[in-house]
């Protein structure tokens, strides 16, 4: 288990001036502001034997703080014993590859056996703690029913570190998926505003004039056709920004939904499918045919470039052999 610590700090002539969870969050790169904020307010931050809880005041070049850091305080979620097929694991982070199903974080509806709850169990007390919580830091989400590889967080460092490159969208982010017809042109990309739905809760929608930038590139990698009409494509999608349901958004947008998507596609089923096997595989098929396969990013403490690579799942790989099929079947 982690100790209680105290470091000494002394304010370099450089950092004189600047206020004082800014000076300290240079010079613990290890604590977020919002950390030594909150250290502050708790009186774990003393200067001259009296506790320094205000952090606008303006560091003093010489100064001397102690900063106590407690240990991390367990996480309010429970860790539970959950299979994880993890691809990459170190002191600073962790790769999964998630399945369908799997939900992220606790929630209502959802509260345990999520990926966080795995999380918590396997990683012990490797988690040095987020904001002092022995938590892992979960710096992006795929939705319950989308497929692939995700990276979280073992510290405050990583955490900031892979939050900034998130933000300054310099992560790789490609996924496939199945959808209804095909995109024309094969290859493109779609730049739009994404905002919450006014009349859905759930939804989230292209909007004009509202909401947050949203590009997603695009590429046909396989059409399959019934009667002569495309009945179905395997597209590649890359992601410039992250936004929530981005890729089933823009998907849906272009007028070409996600199989499986209830909550973009409405259950669309093309003409030509009617009475196939293919047509009955696309009605069935119980998610959003959402994989994200592949994941790249700077190693947020050595800086390396990692790349993670997700095969198609079975029940993906096993609509797109269907699909497939139901092409040879009407073209002999």
């Amino acid at each position: 288990m982690s100790e209680e610590k105290t470091i000494e700090i002394i304010i370099p002539e450089t950092l004189g001036g600047e206020r004082l969870d800014k000076a300290l969050a240079v010079l613990m790169p290890e604590l977020s502001r919002t950390r030594l904020k909150a250290l502050m307010l708790k009186g774990h931050i003393i200067r001259d034997r009296q506790a320094a809880a205000d952090p606008a005041a303006r560091a003093k070049a010489g100064e001397i703080y102690q900063i106590t850091i407690p240990p991390p305080e367990d996480a309010a979620p429970k860790g539970q014993d959950l299979p994880l097929n993890i691809l990459f694991e170190d002191d600073h982070l962790i790769v999964i590859d998630k399945p369908a199903g799997l939900v992220v974080h606790p929630g209502a509806g959802n509260p345990d056996r999520t990926l966080v709850n795995a999380l918590i169990y396997h990683c012990g007390d490797s988690l040095s703690g987020i904001g002092g919580v022995r938590r892992p830091g979960i710096v992006h989400r795929l939705d319950k029913d989308t497929s692939g590889v995700m990276v979280a967080a073992k510290n405050d460092t990583a955490h900031r570190a892979l939050s900034e490159q998130f933000s300054a969208h310099t992560i790789e982010r490609r996924y496939l998926s199945v959808v209804i017809g095909c995109p024309l042109p094969l290859k493109g990309r779609v730049a739009t505003l994404i905002a919450r739905n006014p009349r859905h809760r759930k939804k989230m929608a292209v909007s004009k004039n509202k909401g947050k930038e949203a590009r997603t590139g695009y590429s046909v990698r396989e059409v399959f056709r019934a009667k002569g009409q495309p009945l179905a494509s395997l597209v590649e999608c890359t992601l410039e920004t992250g936004r929530t349901h981005q890729v089933r958004v823009h998907m849906a947008h272009l007028g070409h939904p996600l199989i499986g998507d209830r909550l973009y596609g409405r259950g669309k089923t093309p003409k030509a499918a009617a009475g196939t096997a293919a047509g009955e595989a696309i009605k069935a098929f119980p998610r959003q045919a959402l994989h994200a396969a592949h994941l790249g990013f700077s190693h947020p403490l050595t800086g390396k470039a990692l790349a993670f690579d997700s095969p198609l799942p079975e029940d993906m790989k096993t609509l797109v052999k269907i699909l497939k099929s139901s092409k040879r079947q009407r073209e002999t």
